[in-house]
Protein backbone atom coordinates (compact mmCIF):
# COMPACT_ATOMS: atom_id res chain seq x y z
CA UNK A 1 0.00 0.00 0.00
CA UNK A 2 1.75 3.41 -0.60
CA UNK A 3 2.23 5.98 2.00
CA UNK A 4 3.86 9.24 1.80
CA UNK A 5 5.78 10.83 -1.00
CA UNK A 6 4.95 7.60 -3.06
CA UNK A 7 1.27 8.41 -2.30
CA UNK A 8 1.28 11.73 -3.07
CA UNK A 9 3.16 11.19 -6.16
CA UNK A 10 0.87 8.69 -7.71
CA UNK A 11 -1.97 11.08 -7.22
CA UNK A 12 -0.31 13.86 -8.62
CA UNK A 13 0.48 11.67 -11.87
CA UNK A 14 -2.96 10.23 -12.12
CA UNK A 15 -4.72 13.60 -12.04
CA UNK A 16 -2.54 15.27 -14.46
CA UNK A 17 -3.15 12.46 -16.74
CA UNK A 18 -6.59 13.29 -16.13
CA UNK A 19 -7.29 16.49 -16.76
CA UNK A 20 -5.25 16.06 -20.37
CA UNK A 21 -6.20 12.92 -21.61
CA UNK A 22 -9.61 12.36 -20.75
CA UNK A 23 -12.34 11.64 -22.66
CA UNK A 24 -15.08 14.31 -23.33
CA UNK A 25 -18.61 13.24 -22.17
CA UNK A 26 -21.52 14.89 -21.78
CA UNK A 27 -21.96 14.10 -18.47
CA UNK A 28 -18.77 15.01 -17.59
CA UNK A 29 -19.96 18.89 -18.76
CA UNK A 30 -22.25 19.14 -15.14
CA UNK A 31 -22.44 18.86 -11.87
CA UNK A 32 -26.10 18.65 -11.52
CA UNK A 33 -27.01 15.60 -9.59
CA UNK A 34 -29.54 14.70 -11.77
CA UNK A 35 -27.03 14.07 -15.17
CA UNK A 36 -25.00 12.45 -13.13
CA UNK A 37 -26.93 10.18 -11.72
CA UNK A 38 -28.49 9.26 -14.79
CA UNK A 39 -25.60 8.63 -16.57
CA UNK A 40 -24.41 6.28 -13.94
CA UNK A 41 -27.64 3.95 -14.09
CA UNK A 42 -27.25 4.46 -18.01
CA UNK A 43 -23.42 3.30 -17.83
CA UNK A 44 -23.82 -0.07 -15.30
CA UNK A 45 -23.56 -3.03 -18.51
CA UNK A 46 -23.19 0.02 -20.87
CA UNK A 47 -20.47 0.72 -22.97
CA UNK A 48 -20.11 4.63 -23.04
CA UNK A 49 -20.58 4.68 -26.51
CA UNK A 50 -23.68 2.95 -26.30
CA UNK A 51 -24.59 5.02 -23.50
CA UNK A 52 -24.17 8.62 -25.39
CA UNK A 53 -26.76 8.66 -27.87
CA UNK A 54 -29.62 7.91 -24.63
CA UNK A 55 -28.26 9.90 -22.59
CA UNK A 56 -28.93 12.68 -24.60
CA UNK A 57 -32.13 11.88 -26.27
CA UNK A 58 -33.43 11.02 -22.11
CA UNK A 59 -32.32 14.56 -20.89
CA UNK A 60 -34.23 16.01 -24.19
CA UNK A 61 -37.52 14.16 -23.14
CA UNK A 62 -37.11 14.30 -18.98
CA UNK A 63 -34.40 17.26 -18.54
CA UNK A 64 -34.94 17.01 -14.91
CA UNK A 65 -36.47 14.63 -11.99
CA UNK A 66 -39.70 16.35 -11.83
CA UNK A 67 -40.62 15.64 -15.18
CA UNK A 68 -39.11 12.11 -14.90
CA UNK A 69 -41.48 11.02 -12.28
CA UNK A 70 -44.37 12.56 -13.51
CA UNK A 71 -44.05 10.50 -17.01
CA UNK A 72 -45.93 7.50 -17.61
CA UNK A 73 -43.99 4.21 -17.47
CA UNK A 74 -44.53 3.36 -20.84
CA UNK A 75 -42.67 6.58 -22.38
CA UNK A 76 -39.93 6.11 -20.23
CA UNK A 77 -39.16 2.59 -21.44
CA UNK A 78 -40.02 3.22 -24.80
CA UNK A 79 -37.31 5.90 -24.64
CA UNK A 80 -35.18 3.28 -22.77
CA UNK A 81 -35.73 0.60 -25.50
CA UNK A 82 -32.44 -0.84 -26.66
CA UNK A 83 -30.33 0.06 -24.06
CA UNK A 84 -31.45 -3.06 -21.64
CA UNK A 85 -31.60 -4.12 -18.45
CA UNK A 86 -35.00 -2.35 -18.36
CA UNK A 87 -35.03 -2.67 -14.28
CA UNK A 88 -32.59 0.15 -14.80
CA UNK A 89 -35.31 2.33 -16.16
CA UNK A 90 -37.70 1.22 -13.59
CA UNK A 91 -35.85 1.50 -10.37
CA UNK A 92 -34.85 5.15 -11.87
CA UNK A 93 -38.43 6.22 -12.26
CA UNK A 94 -39.60 4.61 -8.63
CA UNK A 95 -36.13 6.80 -7.47
CA UNK A 96 -37.25 10.13 -8.98
CA UNK A 97 -40.45 9.68 -7.74
CA UNK A 98 -39.51 9.61 -3.88
CA UNK A 99 -36.92 12.15 -5.05
CA UNK A 100 -39.48 14.77 -5.81
CA UNK A 101 -42.04 13.47 -2.79
CA UNK A 102 -39.33 13.25 0.14
CA UNK A 103 -36.31 15.20 -1.10
CA UNK A 104 -37.74 18.41 -2.83
CA UNK A 105 -36.88 16.83 -5.87
CA UNK A 106 -33.09 17.08 -5.09
CA UNK A 107 -31.21 13.99 -5.36
CA UNK A 108 -29.93 13.41 -1.57
CA UNK A 109 -26.31 14.31 -0.40
CA UNK A 110 -26.54 11.98 2.19
CA UNK A 111 -25.06 8.63 1.43
CA UNK A 112 -27.76 6.34 3.93
CA UNK A 113 -30.88 8.39 1.97
CA UNK A 114 -28.85 7.78 -1.34
CA UNK A 115 -28.46 3.89 -0.35
CA UNK A 116 -32.38 4.02 -0.17
CA UNK A 117 -33.53 5.06 -3.48
CA UNK A 118 -34.19 2.03 -5.57
CA UNK A 119 -31.28 1.18 -7.76
CA UNK A 120 -28.78 2.55 -5.98
CA UNK A 121 -26.09 0.75 -4.37
CA UNK A 122 -22.44 1.08 -3.07
CA UNK A 123 -20.79 1.98 -6.05
CA UNK A 124 -23.69 3.85 -7.57
CA UNK A 125 -23.77 5.97 -4.64
CA UNK A 126 -20.50 6.83 -4.09
CA UNK A 127 -19.80 8.08 -7.76
CA UNK A 128 -23.03 10.71 -7.66
CA UNK A 129 -22.12 12.06 -4.07
CA UNK A 130 -18.46 12.47 -4.97
CA UNK A 131 -19.06 13.87 -8.35
CA UNK A 132 -21.58 15.71 -7.73
CA UNK A 133 -21.37 17.00 -4.25
CA UNK A 134 -17.65 16.41 -3.43
CA UNK A 135 -18.15 14.16 -0.89
CA UNK A 136 -14.97 12.03 0.36
CA UNK A 137 -16.46 8.47 -0.77
CA UNK A 138 -13.76 6.57 -3.04
CA UNK A 139 -15.70 4.30 -6.23
CA UNK A 140 -15.47 0.87 -6.24
CA UNK A 141 -16.46 -0.67 -9.52
CA UNK A 142 -15.00 -3.24 -12.15
CA UNK A 143 -12.53 -0.75 -13.64
CA UNK A 144 -11.23 0.63 -10.21
CA UNK A 145 -10.85 -2.95 -8.79
CA UNK A 146 -8.63 -4.24 -12.00
CA UNK A 147 -6.44 -1.01 -11.14
CA UNK A 148 -6.21 -1.77 -7.65
CA UNK A 149 -5.62 -5.29 -8.08
CA UNK A 150 -2.79 -4.80 -10.61
CA UNK A 151 -1.57 -2.26 -8.52
CA UNK A 152 -1.20 -4.58 -5.35
CA UNK A 153 -0.41 -7.69 -7.44
CA UNK A 154 -3.78 -9.53 -5.72
CA UNK A 155 -4.92 -12.90 -6.92
CA UNK A 156 -7.77 -14.60 -7.87
CA UNK A 157 -11.25 -13.82 -8.18
CA UNK A 158 -12.00 -10.09 -6.91
CA UNK A 159 -15.23 -10.51 -5.62
CA UNK A 160 -14.65 -13.81 -3.82
CA UNK A 161 -13.41 -14.49 -0.35
CA UNK A 162 -13.12 -10.93 0.98
CA UNK A 163 -10.84 -9.85 -1.57
CA UNK A 164 -13.50 -6.88 -2.86
CA UNK A 165 -13.56 -5.45 0.76
CA UNK A 166 -9.95 -5.32 0.66
CA UNK A 167 -10.03 -3.45 -2.51
CA UNK A 168 -12.60 -1.01 -1.37
CA UNK A 169 -10.45 -0.45 1.43
CA UNK A 170 -7.42 0.20 -1.02
CA UNK A 171 -9.66 2.39 -2.97
CA UNK A 172 -10.36 4.38 0.52
CA UNK A 173 -6.93 5.01 1.17
CA UNK A 174 -6.05 5.93 -2.58
CA UNK A 175 -8.70 8.63 -2.54
CA UNK A 176 -7.41 12.43 -3.20
CA UNK A 177 -9.77 14.03 -0.96
CA UNK A 178 -9.27 17.52 -2.02
CA UNK A 179 -11.00 16.67 -5.34
CA UNK A 180 -13.02 13.66 -4.94
CA UNK A 181 -15.11 13.65 -7.85
CA UNK A 182 -11.96 13.62 -10.03
CA UNK A 183 -10.09 11.36 -8.47
CA UNK A 184 -13.03 8.60 -8.80
CA UNK A 185 -13.62 9.33 -12.41
CA UNK A 186 -9.58 9.05 -13.00
CA UNK A 187 -9.66 6.01 -11.59
CA UNK A 188 -12.39 5.05 -13.52
CA UNK A 189 -10.64 6.40 -16.68
CA UNK A 190 -7.34 4.34 -16.14
CA UNK A 191 -9.15 1.24 -15.86
CA UNK A 192 -11.78 1.78 -19.07
CA UNK A 193 -8.96 3.20 -21.23
CA UNK A 194 -5.65 1.93 -20.35
CA UNK A 195 -5.36 -0.43 -17.38
CA UNK A 196 -7.74 -2.58 -19.55
CA UNK A 197 -8.91 -6.54 -19.41
CA UNK A 198 -6.69 -7.55 -22.17
CA UNK A 199 -3.37 -6.18 -23.36
CA UNK A 200 -3.09 -3.57 -20.86
CA UNK A 201 -1.11 -0.41 -22.01
CA UNK A 202 1.46 -0.25 -19.73
CA UNK A 203 3.81 1.51 -21.39
CA UNK A 204 1.56 4.64 -21.98
CA UNK A 205 0.13 4.41 -17.77
CA UNK A 206 0.56 7.35 -15.86
CA UNK A 207 1.14 5.14 -12.53
CA UNK A 208 3.28 2.13 -13.86
CA UNK A 209 5.95 2.64 -11.49
CA UNK A 210 3.89 1.63 -8.93
CA UNK A 211 1.75 -1.36 -10.22
CA UNK A 212 3.23 -4.77 -8.91
CA UNK A 213 1.37 -6.53 -11.42
CA UNK A 214 3.49 -4.99 -13.88
CA UNK A 215 6.88 -5.55 -11.81
CA UNK A 216 6.14 -9.05 -11.85
CA UNK A 217 5.10 -9.50 -15.14
CA UNK A 218 1.62 -10.13 -13.87
CA UNK A 219 -0.27 -7.24 -15.87
CA UNK A 220 -1.73 -9.39 -18.13
CA UNK A 221 -2.92 -12.67 -15.78
CA UNK A 222 -4.20 -10.16 -13.34
CA UNK A 223 -7.15 -9.74 -12.39
CA UNK A 224 -8.04 -13.83 -13.14
CA UNK A 225 -10.91 -14.80 -14.67
CA UNK A 226 -14.19 -15.93 -12.84
CA UNK A 227 -15.65 -18.62 -13.29
CA UNK A 228 -19.01 -18.05 -15.46
CA UNK A 229 -22.30 -19.88 -14.94
CA UNK A 230 -23.35 -22.76 -17.44
CA UNK A 231 -24.78 -20.98 -20.28
CA UNK A 232 -28.41 -22.15 -20.97
CA UNK A 233 -30.29 -22.99 -24.75
CA UNK A 234 -33.50 -21.58 -24.91
CA UNK A 235 -35.62 -21.89 -27.55
CA UNK A 236 -37.97 -19.52 -28.37
CA UNK A 237 -40.98 -19.00 -31.59
CA UNK A 238 -42.21 -15.62 -32.19
CA UNK A 239 -45.96 -15.29 -34.50
CA UNK A 240 -45.30 -11.36 -36.35
CA UNK A 241 -48.84 -11.58 -37.68
CA UNK A 242 -49.33 -8.98 -40.76
CA UNK A 243 -52.88 -7.07 -42.09
CA UNK A 244 -53.10 -5.47 -45.79
CA UNK A 245 -51.69 -2.19 -44.40
CA UNK A 246 -48.65 -3.59 -42.55
CA UNK A 247 -50.09 -3.14 -39.33
CA UNK A 248 -48.82 -6.02 -36.90
CA UNK A 249 -49.82 -7.28 -33.04
CA UNK A 250 -48.27 -6.65 -30.33
CA UNK A 251 -49.24 -8.01 -26.72
CA UNK A 252 -49.19 -6.01 -23.89
CA UNK A 253 -46.53 -5.79 -21.58
CA UNK A 254 -47.14 -8.60 -18.24
CA UNK A 255 -48.72 -7.03 -15.46
CA UNK A 256 -45.77 -8.43 -12.99
CA UNK A 257 -42.64 -10.58 -13.13
CA UNK A 258 -42.59 -13.93 -11.13
CA UNK A 259 -40.32 -13.46 -8.35
CA UNK A 260 -38.55 -17.05 -9.34
CA UNK A 261 -39.18 -17.09 -13.13
CA UNK A 262 -37.87 -19.96 -14.88
CA UNK A 263 -34.78 -19.23 -17.49
CA UNK A 264 -37.42 -19.37 -20.33
CA UNK A 265 -40.01 -17.57 -19.20
CA UNK A 266 -41.42 -15.29 -21.60
CA UNK A 267 -42.25 -12.03 -19.96
CA UNK A 268 -39.09 -12.12 -18.72
CA UNK A 269 -36.85 -12.70 -21.58
CA UNK A 270 -39.10 -9.77 -23.32
CA UNK A 271 -38.12 -7.26 -20.64
CA UNK A 272 -41.99 -7.14 -19.42
CA UNK A 273 -42.42 -4.93 -22.53
CA UNK A 274 -44.50 -4.68 -25.76
CA UNK A 275 -43.81 -8.13 -27.75
CA UNK A 276 -45.16 -10.42 -30.80
CA UNK A 277 -47.37 -13.31 -29.53
CA UNK A 278 -43.83 -15.59 -28.60
CA UNK A 279 -43.41 -19.11 -26.49
CA UNK A 280 -40.82 -21.27 -25.40
CA UNK A 281 -40.58 -24.74 -27.49
CA UNK A 282 -38.53 -27.79 -28.14
CA UNK A 283 -35.91 -27.65 -31.20
CA UNK A 284 -38.53 -28.89 -34.44
CA UNK A 285 -41.62 -28.34 -32.49
CA UNK A 286 -41.95 -24.63 -32.88
CA UNK A 287 -44.61 -24.49 -35.18
CA UNK A 288 -47.00 -26.82 -34.06
CA UNK A 289 -46.34 -25.03 -30.45
CA UNK A 290 -47.04 -21.12 -31.65
CA UNK A 291 -50.23 -22.87 -33.92
CA UNK A 292 -51.48 -24.25 -30.63
CA UNK A 293 -50.58 -21.25 -28.38
CA UNK A 294 -51.81 -18.89 -31.24
CA UNK A 295 -55.38 -20.29 -31.81
CA UNK A 296 -55.79 -20.82 -27.99
CA UNK A 297 -54.46 -17.56 -26.71
CA UNK A 298 -55.45 -15.15 -29.94
CA UNK A 299 -58.06 -16.43 -32.16
CA UNK A 300 -59.91 -18.37 -29.86
CA UNK A 301 -63.43 -20.01 -30.61
CA UNK A 302 -62.04 -19.05 -34.32
CA UNK A 303 -60.63 -22.13 -36.13
CA UNK A 304 -58.40 -20.84 -38.51
CA UNK A 305 -56.04 -23.25 -40.85
CA UNK A 306 -52.83 -20.85 -40.46
CA UNK A 307 -50.23 -20.88 -43.07
CA UNK A 308 -47.11 -19.62 -41.09
CA UNK A 309 -43.97 -18.59 -42.84
CA UNK A 310 -40.48 -19.32 -41.15
CA UNK A 311 -38.56 -16.56 -40.90
CA UNK A 312 -34.37 -16.30 -40.96
CA UNK A 313 -33.82 -17.67 -37.24
CA UNK A 314 -33.04 -14.91 -34.43
CA UNK A 315 -30.09 -15.01 -31.95
CA UNK A 316 -30.25 -13.51 -28.41
CA UNK A 317 -28.57 -13.34 -25.77
CA UNK A 318 -29.98 -12.30 -21.36
CA UNK A 319 -27.08 -12.74 -19.36
CA UNK A 320 -26.11 -16.97 -19.17
CA UNK A 321 -29.59 -17.36 -21.45
CA UNK A 322 -27.94 -18.27 -25.19
CA UNK A 323 -31.72 -17.73 -26.92
CA UNK A 324 -32.51 -19.02 -30.67
CA UNK A 325 -35.89 -16.89 -31.49
CA UNK A 326 -38.07 -19.05 -34.61
CA UNK A 327 -39.96 -16.47 -35.66
CA UNK A 328 -42.60 -17.30 -38.36
CA UNK A 329 -45.18 -14.51 -40.37
CA UNK A 330 -48.64 -14.83 -40.79
CA UNK A 331 -50.62 -12.84 -43.43
CA UNK A 332 -54.25 -11.99 -42.42
CA UNK A 333 -56.83 -10.39 -43.93
CA UNK A 334 -58.15 -8.61 -40.52
CA UNK A 335 -55.95 -8.97 -36.93
CA UNK A 336 -57.53 -10.40 -34.44
CA UNK A 337 -58.66 -8.69 -31.36
CA UNK A 338 -56.89 -9.60 -28.41
CA UNK A 339 -57.63 -7.93 -24.63
CA UNK A 340 -54.54 -5.57 -24.25
CA UNK A 341 -53.03 -5.99 -27.67
CA UNK A 342 -52.77 -3.26 -29.90
CA UNK A 343 -51.63 -2.87 -33.60
CA UNK A 344 -48.70 -1.13 -34.64
CA UNK A 345 -46.93 -0.50 -38.02
CA UNK A 346 -44.61 -3.28 -38.66
CA UNK A 347 -41.82 -0.96 -40.25
CA UNK A 348 -41.77 1.57 -37.64
CA UNK A 349 -42.16 0.28 -33.94
CA UNK A 350 -40.56 3.26 -32.44
CA UNK A 351 -44.04 4.26 -30.55
CA UNK A 352 -44.07 1.94 -28.30
CA UNK A 353 -41.46 0.24 -25.43
CA UNK A 354 -39.94 -2.49 -27.23
CA UNK A 355 -36.96 -5.17 -25.85
CA UNK A 356 -33.90 -5.96 -28.40
CA UNK A 357 -35.45 -9.40 -28.88
CA UNK A 358 -38.86 -8.28 -30.09
CA UNK A 359 -36.65 -5.48 -32.23
CA UNK A 360 -34.93 -8.64 -34.10
CA UNK A 361 -38.15 -10.62 -34.78
CA UNK A 362 -39.41 -7.20 -36.10
CA UNK A 363 -36.28 -6.85 -38.36
CA UNK A 364 -36.11 -10.79 -39.38
CA UNK A 365 -39.87 -10.23 -40.64
CA UNK A 366 -39.14 -6.87 -42.76
CA UNK A 367 -35.92 -8.92 -43.91
CA UNK A 368 -36.80 -9.79 -47.85
CA UNK A 369 -37.63 -13.59 -48.16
Amino acid sequence: MLTGPALARFRKNLLSWFAQFQRELPWRQTRHPYRIWLSEIMLQQTRVAAAIPYYERFLEKFPNVETLAAAPEAEVLRLWSGLGYYSRARNLQKAAKLIVAKHNGIFPSDPADALALPGIGAYTAAAILSIAYQKKHAVLDGNVARVIARLDAVRGDLRANGIWQTLQKSADHLLQERSPGDWNQAMMELGATLCTPRSPQCLLCPVAEFCEARKQGLADVIPEKRSKRGTIEITLASLVLVDPRGKTLLLAPPKSAKKSAAPDDVPTLVSRMWHFPTVSVQPGQAAAALTKFAQASLFGARKLQMELHPLKKVRHAVTYRSITILPFRLEMKELPKVSGAKAFPLVDLSSVAISNLTRKVARAALAPQ
